[in-house]
């Protein structure tokens, strides 16, 4: 992404951050992954609050906005859903901008937090907000406690693409603790007043991996679970059967659904992906597709328009 840098982000550290993302712009240092922008597919969508120095923000449907991040190479998108009694707010992005000032901009009523995982790319903010759901994973308490080093990696100079925000401090960034108020799991229902979200477990790319479906209005938020992009399944926590088995859940929502939204790169795909990530992924696990090595041990897996990034040689093929 966007998703690009995914392939080496763990192995950057603060100690090659002695030129700054700002600095390397200037001295034309533009990363690849930049030249893609602005995506296309955004000039179909509402775009609101134009002028924001860090985030994009469009109106998907009424009442939904994609709270887009386009000048970090994992380009993440929260979503805010806005009900007749308050809102939520699906993950919170990088921290690096103030996702908080933007959502006050975007709505007057309480706002809780709901993670689609806890990933640092989606809750970069959490700690910036009175009320947050969780999964009852020890994954998700574990990244609870907030991380330097995997947020220092996010701002290596091929990482960013134009100027850092005002008032950033890079030496300093990181994932900041943050406070879980309420465990939730699979089938939990969140009125909003006039909107429904219910959370679907999808473990897989992490253990806390959730979707969450808004039924009455056929919108399912799919995180990293689904994204247009190579998606992340190599790292320690990924549990690939569990993956299978959590999109083929999806996979039969389908029929009624009108929107899938995910959360890096594009905000909005149709429901049929679902049935050709399946069948994609299926089919890379039978060692189908084109295979190409990454290095540090992951091998990107490319069948029909989808792109699996797979630890390899045990992990990622049966």
């Amino acid at each position: 992404m966007g998703r690009r840098k995914k392939f080496g982000k763990h192995l950057v550290f603060a100690a090659g951050l002695a030129l700054s993302a700002t600095a390397a712009i200037a001295q034309g240092q533009i990363p690849e992954w930049c030249k893609a922008l602005p995506r296309p597919e955004y000039k179909s969508l509402q775009r609101v609050l134009p002028g924001d120095p860090w985030f994009e923000v469009y109106k998907v449907v009424p009442g939904v906005f994609a709270i887009y991040e386009p000048h970090q190479a994992e380009e993440t998108i929260a979503y805010l859903i806005v009900g007749t009694k308050q809102a939520l707010l699906f993950d919170t992005g990088m921290g690096i901008g103030n996702i908080r000032n933007v959502v006050s901009r975007l709505t007057s009523r309480p706002v809780v937090v709901l993670n689609s995982h806890t990933h640092n790319d989606h809750v970069g903010d959490n700690w910036r907000f009175p009320f947050v759901y969780g999964m009852d994973t020890a994954f998700t308490r574990a990244n609870a406690k907030g991380s330097r080093e995997d947020a220092q990696a996010e701002i290596a100079p091929d990482q960013i693409c134009g100027e850092l925000p005002k008032g950033f401090n890079p030496k300093t960034y990181a994932t900041k603790l943050w406070h879980i108020s309420l465990f939730v799991h699979d089938g939990f229902k969140i009125n909003l007043g006039g909107r429904t979200l219910e959370i679907i477990a999808t473990p897989g790319h992490t253990p806390d991996a959730i979707c969450l479906i808004d039924r009455a209005n056929g919108l399912l938020f799919t995180g990293d679970t689904y994204y247009p992009a190579p998606i992340w399944l190599y790292r320690p926590e990924t549990d690939l059967d569990a993956y299978v088995a959590s999109v083929k859940r999806l996979e039969a929502l389908a029929a009624r659904l009108k929107l899938v939204l995910g959360a890096h790169n594009i905000p909005v795909a149709q429901p049929d992906v679902l049935s050709q990530l399946v069948d994609a992924i299926q089919a890379v696990r039978s060692g189908k597709g084109e295979v190409k090595s990454e290095g540090a041990g992951k091998a990107m897996h490319t069948l029909g328009g989808f792109k699996f990034l797979l630890a390899e040689p045990e992990k990622g093929i049966d």
